[in-house]
């Protein structure tokens, strides 16, 4: 491989050619390590009472103790807590008998109080591990480094720029409804071993550990509003070293794809950084969504440099272990041992699975079905039709203005014979316009089957009359020549006549 002219350390990544993927591969052995930030659906903050409501008014859901004030003291959030023991137990960590809270300092204006309450030495949950299924359907085992509670920042919003990024804005606003908001932070250990398949496995890891929080009803998981946040540590070294080469962190990656877009990424533009005789700068880096780079943010920090130190204000966590298996009995089953069962309860192969799950359509497939419908329609339903209108809106599948419950009505209507397919998603249609639930939108609409023979038989005399030749060539024996006829009728009635029952009178009359 041919070196490239050297590259200043100080450099920016768009000033550098990526390497092709596979030539970063020849030389260099990938190794990631994931920290996940989850907020928790909790009725209240992590210290306080106030609420965590998403999407209301800057500013509102703030108090004395969350923005920081003087003589202010913080409560620790029990919910929080079990949430945070819950979490550490579905992912096979040990669960501390004595942890505690500390201040990590450091100045930010989305930091009301100049240091964050965390924890450092001591964390509620360590040593677990998480298994994920690629694409292939191989199993790769993901080894977690800690589960520990803390409270979430606030919300800046950049002015004035193009992006809505701090790089050419003219000044920002801050939104403290969310800091104090509890927050877990699920640090993994070093990812080795996955050679070219690293962004793969990133991604795969993020996926499964949303679907597992989500299992737990812990959080509701929307990287779009923040509630997971995925910090992605990337770094290289050279094949036959043992000694990691320097990180940088990708940070607040906010999707699946971005995930695994990022660290391909990072691994690009280390390689040609180092191969054109530059240094690695351990920093953050933000990652641009629209053309799928990363640029420099800040030097990343040491753990020294936040003085961490024991908040003096709150008392150690000491969970008994009764409470701990009190609350291990509430752990789900796991995500992928339900997806594992489902799919052989639904009879569907490897490869179909893979495409629901991709869809994001298992558990709304899982509530259709517990609503009445059979499991075929219910996956034809959401994978096909529903998939396609969610693309259409730019939404996912959850998003989309109908329940299960309501596709399950609509597969009833056709299974009752009142709608056919086509009219079927006439009333889909309806439903996600919010115009009812589906027999009234039929019925608004006039879509039902008509299965009055008074009305049919007129439809049918009118194309028999219309179509003489036709009449004759069914008389003469060819029956098949009565789909001619069917269409006629079915045109005429807007689609609305049973095409089956509509054929019985054809023939009838032609005999």
């Amino acid at each position: 491989m041919t070196a490239s002219p050297r590259i200043d350390a100080d450099f920016d990544a768009r000033s550098v050619e990526p390497l092709d993927y596979d030539d970063v591969l020849e030389t260099y052995d990938p190794v990631l390590g994931m920290e996940v930030h989850v907020e928790l659906h909790t009725a209240t903050k992590m210290f306080c009472p106030c609420p965590t409501t998403f999407g209301a008014e800057p500013n509102t859901q703030v108090c004395a103790v969350c923005l920081g004030l003087p003589g202010a003291l913080p409560v620790v959030n029990k919910a929080a807590v079990e949430s945070a023991i819950r979490i550490g137990l579905a992912l096979n960590c040990s669960i501390a008998p004595w942890s505690q809270f500390a201040r990590k300092n450091y100045f930010y204006p989305d930091q009301p109080k100049n240091y964050q309450i965390s924890q450092y030495e001591e964390p509620i949950a360590s040593d677990g591990y998480l298994d994920v299924v690629l694409d292939t359907g191989e199993v790769f085992r993901v080894d977690i480094e800690r589960a520990h509670m803390e409270e979430d920042t606030g919300k800046l919003t950049h002015m004035g720029g193009n992006t809505g990024r701090i790089e050419g804005a003219t000044h920002s606003l801050v939104d403290y409804n969310r800091a104090g908001v509890p927050l877990i932070e699920i640090v993994s250990k070093p990812i080795e071993g996955a050679g070219a398949r690293a962004p793969e496995v990133a991604r795969a890891y993020v996926t499964a550990l949303r679907d597992l929080l989500k299992a737990l009803d812990v959080s509701d998981v929307r990287m779009d509003q923040g509630s997971l946040r995925c910090d992605a540590n990337v770094s290289l070294r050279p094949h036959g070293r043992e000694e990691f080469g320097t990180r940088t962190e990708t940070k607040n990656v906010n999707s699946l794809k971005s995930v695994e877009v990022a660290v391909r990424y990072e691994m690009r533009r280390q390689a040609a950084v180092l191969e054109g005789g530059g240094e690695i700068i351990q920093e953050t880096r933000h990652f641009q969504e629209a053309d799928g780079t990363t640029s420099p943010g800040r030097k990343k920090e040491t753990a020294d440099d936040y003085r961490y130190f024991p908040d003096p204000d709150l008392q150690p966590i000491e969970p008994d272990t009764g409470w701990i298996e009190e609350l291990r009995a509430t752990l789900p089953e796991m995500p992928w041992l339900r997806r594992a069962r489902i799919q052989t309860e639904w009879g569907v192969s490897d490869e179909v699975m893979r495409d629901i799950v991709n869809a994001g359509a298992v558990e709304l497939i899982i509530a259709t079905v517990d609503a009445g419908a059979p499991s075929d329609a219910a996956r034809s339903w959401w994978v096909s039709y529903l998939t396609q209108k969610a693309n259409i809106e730019g939404v996912s599948l959850v998003d989309l203005a109908i329940t299960p419950t309501q596709v399950a009505a609509v597969v009833e209507l056709v299974a009752s014979g009142k709608l056919n397919n086509k009219l079927a998603r006439e009333v889909v249609d309806g439903v996600l316009a919010g115009e009812g639930e589906p027999v009234d939108v039929m019925k608004s609409r006039g879509v039902e089957i008509v299965r009055d023979d008074s009305v049919l038989e007129k439809a049918v005399d009118d194309a028999l009359a219309a179509n003489p030749g036709i009449v004759e060539k069914i008389k003469g024996g060819k029956v098949q020549a009565a789909g001619a006829i069917v269409g006629a009728v079915m045109k005429a009635t807007k689609g609305q006549a049973d095409p089956g029952r509509v054929r019985e009178l054809i023939i009838e009359k032609c005999q």
